[in-house]
């Protein structure tokens, strides 16, 4: 059951309005897309909301719908504006093609900066078999209604509100002392969420949903930008309807880089998807 006051469907919701690509007629593979504010963290645009927007140009370009495995490089800060992804397929088969993409932007001088560069394969996540054989179990959180929405404090990082509008995050307690000075240094992140109007999960979604957190070096006491590196994320089943869990772990920061483990369940108590990014650890003072 979605816990937002009004419900969006897939197609008319803010995240499908500031994901839409445009394909331009006279270059096969070209789409326009513009970069909406709405997604910002301080000034920089999110990566999640970036893998996603690539993610629906990649959809367009290649024969199979869904993804299954999305790996990016964040090559430059993206910033909301005009921007254009071309895409490139590299090889189509029976269950699975593989298409490149990489978004620009423009300089001053108006020259291409390419922000994010993607290889990704795709596939048909509705062909998939039953057979489901693991030993991962869903996070251990409280209740929707016991975890902590934006409501319960000011925003951690000045400016960076923006994000947090288009999202429905309510934090498990145990991984939000950082709110209040009070980390508990275990590199730990868990949270229900769901897009703020209601709009069900799809696996364009699962793109976002896994770079949607609070960083974790917040749980370990480092507050400030957490610019992502690299993002492979895995898509694994179509989402149930309803909020999503998400946990997010990291085990090792070391020379100024840290690594965040990411799971994503859904409301049947399926994994939906999995992520492991490479980010900066936020610079110190």
């Amino acid at each position: 059951m979605s816990h937002a006051a009004a419900k969006a469907s897939i197609g008319d919701s803010e995240f499908d309005r500031d994901t839409t690509v445009t394909a331009r007629a006279d270059e096969p593979g070209v789409y326009d897309a513009e970069l909406s504010a709405g997604w910002t963290i301080i000034t920089a645009v999110n990566g999640g909301y970036l893998l996603a927007l690539v993610g629906r140009a990649l959809s367009a370009a290649l024969p199979h719908p869904d993804p299954f495995t999305v790996s990016a490089h964040y090559l430059t800060s993206s910033v909301p504006g005009p921007a254009v992804i071309r895409t490139q397929v590299a090889r189509v088969g029976r269950t699975l093609s593989t298409g490149q993409a990489s978004l620009f932007q423009y300089d001053e001088s108006g020259a291409e900066v390419e922000r994010i560069r993607v290889l990704a394969s795709y596939g048909d996540l509705s062909s998939l078999s039953d057979d489901v054989r693991t030993v991962a179990l869903p996070p251990a959180m409280p209740a929707y209604e016991d975890c902590l929405g934006a409501e319960s404090g000011p925003a951690p990082i000045p400016g960076s509100s923006a994000i947090v509008d288009r999202l429905r995050l309510r934090l498990d307690p145990a991984t939000a002392g950082w709110a209040v000075g009070a980390p508990s240094g275990k590199g730990e992140m868990r949270a229900w969420f769901e897009l703020a109007d209601g709009r069900d999960a799809d696996p364009l979604s699962l793109l976002l949903a896994v770079d949607a957190l609070p960083p974790t070096a917040f749980d370990l006491g480092l507050i400030g930008w957490t610019p992502t590196v690299e993002l492979t994320t895995h898509i694994r089943r179509r989402p149930a309807a309803g909020p999503l869990r998400v946990a997010i772990t990291t085990r090792n920061l070391a020379g100024g880089f840290l690594e965040e483990d990411a799971e994503v369940w859904d409301s049947a108590d399926r994994l939906v998807a999995q992520s492991r990014q490479l980010a900066r650890a936020p610079r110190q003072a």
